[in-house]
């Protein structure tokens, strides 16, 4: 995106609405038995997002949700984290990106749904060692369908060209598939509904080292709420994958003091990639 906004603080939520949307089951009850590979394969890759987005709500504090750790609990039990780096081996055999996308056609998970030209997937090496995560589409990213090809775009083209790499031997995706209005920070229920495909999109590429660019990307991928000015020049264990969040190329556009900071970080990339820094 074009700009670069912090989290809105945590909302509380009524005891009404709380009472209205929190179901606790009594007793955990086994999961059901599909019939096919394939219906297994889907069910439990359902509950495994069912329960990411839970959790990401209640980290985040929407209005009117708070999930009771008994029923987050069962969800657990349930789920074989297909949609997390570690996945089974038949997942990762069969599932690509292009399968991801395929799901994500015509996606109507959120209200972004409403003002969105096109889907913004992502692109690159699918096999890319290194990812980047940005927020989520602005203006030009809306109209082209591309990831990063506006004027903060432009810029993070450049960092990568500096890093000795090009767009094509990298990845480049977002938490968020479409454009908020007016390129406002993602509402966590937004969050919410594409973070379990980010997660897929992720264990697909297997990449060695993921760049989160922002708050938003950190502090997805974190499940944190600390800024980014305290998140970057180091890295972070998700999933048993390097992650090192730094700052937005758009953040950059308004403060290019700042951009001697993103280039330390990113030379520690390059030396965990094996790269020369010089």
């Amino acid at each position: 995106m074009t700009t670069e906004t912090q989290h809105p603080g945590e909302a509380e939520s009524s005891t009404q609405s709380t009472q209205s949307t929190q179901s606790t089951p009594s007793t955990a009850s086994p999961a059901p038995s599909p019939a096919s590979p394939s219906d297994r394969k889907r069910f439990y890759r359902l509950t495994a997002d069912i329960s990411n987005q839970l959790r990401f709500l209640a980290d985040s504090g929407c209005p009117g949700f708070d999930p009771s750790p008994e029923a987050l609990d069962i969800l657990k039990k349930w789920e074989v984290k297909p949609t997390s780096h570690k996945r089974t081996k038949a997942e990762t055999e069969t599932e690509t990106l292009d399968d991801i996308q395929r799901e994500l056609e015509d996606c109507r998970r959120c209200a972004l749904r409403g003002g969105r030209s096109r889907i913004v997937f992502g692109e690159g090496d699918p096999n890319a060692r290194l990812v980047f995560v940005g927020e989520g589409p602005g203006y030009d990213e809306d109209r082209q369908g591309r990831p990063f090809v506006g004027e903060a775009g432009r810029l993070l083209t450049k960092i990568i060209e500096a890093m000795g790499e090009t767009r094509d031997s990298v990845y480049i995706c977002n938490v968020v598939k479409c454009r908020p209005p007016e390129n406002r920070t993602p509402e966590p229920d937004e969050t919410a509904a594409c973070l379990p495909f980010l997660n897929r999109q992720l264990a697909a590429i297997q990449p060695d080292v993921i760049c989160a660019l922002g708050a938003v990307a950190a502090r997805a991928l974190l499940k944190t709420d600390r800024p980014i000015s305290r998140l970057r020049g180091r890295f972070h264990d998700r999933d048993g994958v390097r992650l090192m969040p730094t700052f937005h190329p758009a953040f950059l556009l308004r403060n290019p003091d700042r951009k001697r900071e993103v280039w330390e970080d990113m030379k520690k990339v390059m030396a965990a990639m094996g790269q020369k820094t010089d």
